[in-house]
């Protein structure tokens, strides 16, 4: 709207048509805007037959500031604080640019000391995602536009590339990492690539049809991250003192159910629709934690201990 609002006091009579070219928006969403300046901003903005454009009928000298309270703009700066995890992804620049532009119309009415927030909030990430930049850029513009690709995948562990002709649905990132949700042509069902894994993606030219009964939230809801099984697994765990208030200050997950009991200790339970994720998160308490049921997950967390053993033995 500031562009709109700047190409108008220009006094060049832009129409629709040409703004949206300029904006590369949609005609309809350059109309939502104008209609919004003059109803809700109560901009002076008409529209001239004879020169085929928009003008403001009364002097306008600045757009419109927006009211902002020192709780938002202490949000506002958190929020680009936390763009680090989006650093040399292709959603830096625009959300950055966003957070400009909101910056540069905030009145100049509010005192606030901005070096205070900076020296004591901070963001970091425990692991960052290695990525081909050109390779994920071309993944989030083929999602959005839902444009069809083949990809060069490799799965972890593995030394083979796959080929894979996928129609990219959505792209996550969850927990701090990156996943690409995508119709999989060979498998002919849903799966979950990692970005950092795709070696090349080419657009084949194609587009698709997103089906309007897929939900992310849905397909994630019995998970434990990302692997979404068909079963629905009654997971019981118990955790000592020691760790039993590291366990309370979370929610894990939308099924938990907390028990506290004698000692300190903590019991916790969970309904998942996979038991992949659980054994990893369950293996990284140590011996802080005890696997009370199901009877697999339990004799799995015992194979993977005596393993992690046996790597440690002095030889």
């Amino acid at each position: 709207m500031l562009r709109i609002h700047q190409a108008i006091q220009s006094g060049r009579f832009p129409n629709a048509t040409h703004l949206a070219a300029e904006l590369e928006v949609s005609t309809k969403s350059i109309q939502r805007d104008l209609d919004f300046m003059r109803d809700r901003l109560l901009l002076p903005i008409a529209y001239q037959p004879q020169r085929g454009g928009y003008h403001y009928t009364a002097e306008v000298t600045s757009f419109p500031t927006m009211h902002i309270t020192e709780g938002e703009l202490v949000a506002l700066v958190i929020a680009e604080k936390a763009l680090e995890q989006y650093r040399g992804t292709q959603f830096e620049k625009p959300l950055l640019s966003a957070i400009r532009k909101i910056e540069q119309s905030l009145p100049e009415t509010i005192s606030l000391n901005l070096a205070d927030i900076e020296q004591t909030i901070s963001f970091r990430t425990r692991a960052e995602p290695i990525l081909d930049l050109r390779v994920f850029d071309t993944l989030a513009k083929a999602t959005a536009q839902r444009r069809q690709l083949t990809l060069t995948y490799r799965k972890a562990g593995s030394a083979i590339d796959e080929t894979r002709l996928i129609d990219p649905y959505h792209l996550a990132n969850i927990n701090g990492e990156w996943y690409l949700f995508a119709f999989d042509h060979t498998r002919k069902d849903i799966r979950t690539f990692v970005p950092a894994r795709v070696q090349a993606a080419i657009l084949t030219g194609r587009q698709f049809a997103r089906p309007q009964k897929f939900s992310l939230e849905k397909r994630l809801r019995g998970s434990f991250g990302v692997h979404a099984g068909e079963g629905a697994h009654e997971i019981v765990l118990r955790f000592n003192a020691r760790v039993a208030g590291y366990i309370r200050e979370k929610k894990w997950h939308p099924s938990q159910q907390l028990q506290v009991l004698p000692h300190g200790r903590l019991e916790l339970r969970l309904t998942l629709s996979s038991l992949v994720e659980i054994e990893r998160w369950i293996l990284s308490w140590g011996g802080d934690v005890q696997v009370v049921q199901p009877r697999e997950l339990r004799e799995s967390v015992q194979r993977a201990a005596q393993a992690i053993l046996s790597q440690h033995q002095s030889s």
